[in-house]
């Protein structure tokens, strides 16, 4: 049964959508089975993965209002193992008419139930605002992956988020659990994104991710080609770094001084 992983933050440009796009990629690589789920208007997630928004009739707009099943609405990309719940931007009336709807925090995690079978890992990537459908997502999933910049503003809302997963766990989702805590675009050069992380590590010990996402040109140019980094430049160091955090997330060993193993890959 695949397990389900929300990317949160209420915070916009985190490098949530970058993060789901790359390691679905390379967990795909790597022979698991993948299906991201874009629930943004914006369709960060649908655009990196190549598939173009205008004239998508089936999407996660309609699964979540009851037009369509989440089957009909899922494509495959040209990528390896991974597959799509393309988002388009009608999604963001979905708040107003899912106030009306039954079961209006348990649409998605109704649809999944359908599939989830399916697939290794499910990754939701999730709007940037503590909304119904943010709400949905976390109550569908089994664990919360946070992208943040190591901000002093970004601690403020890694409160916020983290009040809303405990109200969350409590009342509709008890086994609901952060993942971990993924510092993107990162400068190891700045004091004060040290001392960020250093603040995060003090109130979530054993919850930040080793690996940080450094700012990489590569990761800012992969999405307007349509492909994942690891399709677009595997030897960056963007590609580089979110590798080593598919080896966390598998929970792999990490050895000081390992090479990123190389793949040969086609496209499908």
């Amino acid at each position: 049964m695949g397990k389900i992983i929300a990317f949160a933050n209420q915070k916009g440009g985190v490098g949530k959508s970058t993060s789901v796009v790359s390691l679905a990629a390379y967990l795909g690589m790597r022979g698991k089975k993948v299906l991201c789920c874009d629930t943004d208007s914006q369709g960060n997630t649908t655009t990196g993965l190549g598939i173009a928004k205008k004239g998508l009739t089936c999407s996660s707009y309609e699964v979540l209002i009851g037009k369509a099943r989440i089957q009909d609405a899922i494509r495959q990309t040209e990528f390896e193992n991974v597959s799509l719940l393309p988002a388009v931007s009608a999604l963001a009336g979905a708040e107003i008419e899912l106030v009306e709807l039954d079961n209006r925090l348990e649409r998605l995690k109704m649809a999944l139930l359908t599939c989830r079978t399916d697939y290794d890992y499910i990754f939701i990537d999730c709007p940037p605002s503590l909304s119904l459908i943010t709400l949905n997502n976390l109550v569908a999933a089994d664990s919360v992956i946070i992208p943040m910049t190591a901000e002093f503003l970004a601690l403020e809302g890694l409160s916020q988020l983290y009040e809303t997963i405990r109200i969350v766990k409590s009342k509709y989702n008890p086994l609901l659990r952060i993942e971990g805590i993924l510092f993107t675009m990162f400068d190891a050069r700045l004091n004060l994104s040290l001392q960020v992380v250093e603040e995060v590590e003090k109130f979530f010990p054993d919850q930040v991710f080793r690996t940080k996402i450094p700012r990489n040109v590569r990761l800012s140019e992969a999405p307007s080609h349509g492909k994942p980094v690891f399709y677009y430049d595997r030897s960056s160091k963007g590609a580089e770094a979110y590798e080593m955090v598919a080896h966390e997330l598998l929970n792999e060993p990490l050895e000081p001084d390992r090479k990123p193993r190389r793949f040969i890959f086609s496209k499908h």
